[in-house]
């Protein structure tokens, strides 16, 4: 029996739950497509914004912070107050986000949208801990998988868009195009996703939501410039260590709070924490391709191993990678359903180093950045669907938007320290075309990055392989957990 205050939702039919699917698939798109959308145009955005290189790379930055605050904070809201309620606020930041940078010529409003835009990043994890609840269970894990795909197909599929949108319009096109898709997914998640009562009776946590944005702002900011300030610059030592020092005292309130925004005891058991883990070392090794490959592509002939692709060709010869996630989504959902994910994980994990192996031998050829980036695809894929539903799996199910959104945070996190890593290999040996030109990273320094990748995606391939295997966590009654209305915690 249900509370008498939340009666049983009516169970959706299989037509309606697919519309639901599809809908909240094109909200995740949406989302994944703002972090690829700039990257035509990254090289002109100083003069465009009539700032400095420095600034301007923050507009890159700006996406990267609201996306790690909002994926956790999200996932709790929606525990909290209803899962349809924080999707369309996230479409919301989405379209006011990508109007704001569609206006703009300068550069305070345009980290502002960036940063909003960002904040929309919290669509994924309620739209992937919604599908369990909207879903038959005959059809929630090829959801799942076909949801989780969409994230790497929107990376995959942004360059060669937004390359085409860039080159044929004016760049402010790129964020009327983003905007015009937050328009239909709001509409769409309004009139189609249905509303479900909340699981989780407690509180909002002001507190440590402001502690954890410190903390993760400061320490993904020391890690994402820690290039451009330098690894010995005291710039970049002081925001490591305040984001560092935050989140130590952040998980100290956590732990002493009644209603924490991140219930760390339950992040800390082993099948979770692993998972999580995993995430980290698979994000790291899906962004080393997507920051190498697209370099050696564009790079001149003249170097001797550059492929002299234009941009919109670059993203032509990644984008059957994006595609390939999209395909495979069937193939993943029935190895979960055979093998289950854990296994799929490790999988998943094996091809994407296998992929980076591959660029070790062969990366002479542009054929050779598509075969590389289709192997990368069928690991990040299978990887991909299989860490939420570990995730799933081993949390009760009034936790699942938190649980989720901290996975994908941890994912967001290794991406970031891909970004840092590759950068700081493909720095360490340069040489020049010409006296004066721009410094270019030496063709053993992109084969350390496929090295680097490789040993990531393998040692998460172990971590999954050290997940016990434990029977799905049961949620106590509803009864026994709905009472007040969710609320600011005092």
């Amino acid at each position: 029996m249900q509370s008498p205050t939340h009666p049983a939702p009516a169970e959706l039919s299989p037509l309606a739950s697919r519309l639901v699917v599809v809908v909240l698939c094109l909200g995740a798109l949406a989302g994944a497509l703002t972090q690829t959308m700039l990257m035509p145009v990254q090289r002109q955005l100083p003069a465009l914004l009539d700032t400095s290189i420095s600034n301007a790379s923050w507009v890159i930055t700006a996406t990267l912070l609201g996306a790690a605050v909002s994926m956790p904070v999200a996932g709790r809201l929606g525990d909290l107050f209803g899962k349809k309620r924080i999707l369309v606020a996230c479409a919301t930041f989405l379209f006011a986000g990508s109007a704001l940078c569609a206006l703009t010529d300068t550069l305070t409003p345009m980290l502002l949208g960036r940063v909003m835009q960002g904040l929309a990043m919290g669509y994924m994890p309620v739209a992937i801990s919604l599908v369990r609840e909207v879903t038959p269970p005959k059809m929630a894990t090829s959801a799942m998988a076909t949801l989780s795909a969409t994230m790497g197909v929107g990376g995959a599929i942004g360059m060669p868009l937004a390359a085409w949108i860039a080159q044929e319009h004016e760049w402010h096109a790129l964020f009327w195009v983003s905007a015009g898709i937050a328009v239909v997914v709001l509409a769409a998640t309004v009139l189609l996703v249905p509303s479900r009562p909340a699981l989780n009776p407690g509180r909002f946590d002001p507190f440590g939501t402001i502690g954890l944005t410190i903390g993760l702002v400061a320490t993904l900011v020391g890690i994402s410039k820690g290039t451009d300030w330098g690894w010995t610059s005291g710039r970049t030592w002081l925001f490591l260590a305040l984001g560092l020092v935050t989140l130590l005292a952040w998980g100290r309130h956590q732990l002493g709070h009644p209603n924490p925004l991140v219930d760390l005891r339950t992040t800390a058991r082993r099948p979770v924490l692993f998972t999580n883990l995993a995430a980290l070392l698979v994000g790291f090794g899906m962004m080393a391709q997507s920051i190498v490959v697209p370099q050696l592509l564009t790079m001149p002939a003249a170097t001797g191993f550059g492929l002299d692709q234009s941009l919109l060709q670059a993203g032509l010869w990644m984008a059957p990678g994006g595609i390939l996630m999209l395909l495979l989504a069937p193939v993943s959902s029935r190895l979960l359903t055979n093998l289950g994910p854990r296994i799929s994980l490790v999988i998943g994990a094996c091809f994407l180093g296998a992929g980076y192996l591959v660029g070790l031998f062969f990366m002479t050829e542009s054929w050779h950045m598509l075969l590389i980036m289709c192997i990368c695809s069928v690991g990040v894929a299978v990887g991909y669907a299989s860490m939420p539903m570990l995730i799933l799996e081993n949390v009760p199910m009034h936790e699942a938007g938190s649980s989720v959104g901290v996975n994908n945070l941890m994912r967001s996190i290794g991406t970031t320290l891909a970004g840092a890593a590759m950068a700081a290999v493909l720095t360490s040996k340069t040489f020049t075309l010409a006296p004066g030109a721009a410094a270019i990273p030496a063709e053993e320094t992109f084969r350390w990055t496929f090295l680097i990748g490789a040993v990531a995606a393998f040692v998460g391939a172990l971590l999954a392989l050290a997940i016990p295997k434990r029977k799905p966590v049961i949620d106590p009654p509803l009864e026994a957990r709905v009472g007040e209305p969710a609320t600011l915690a005092d």
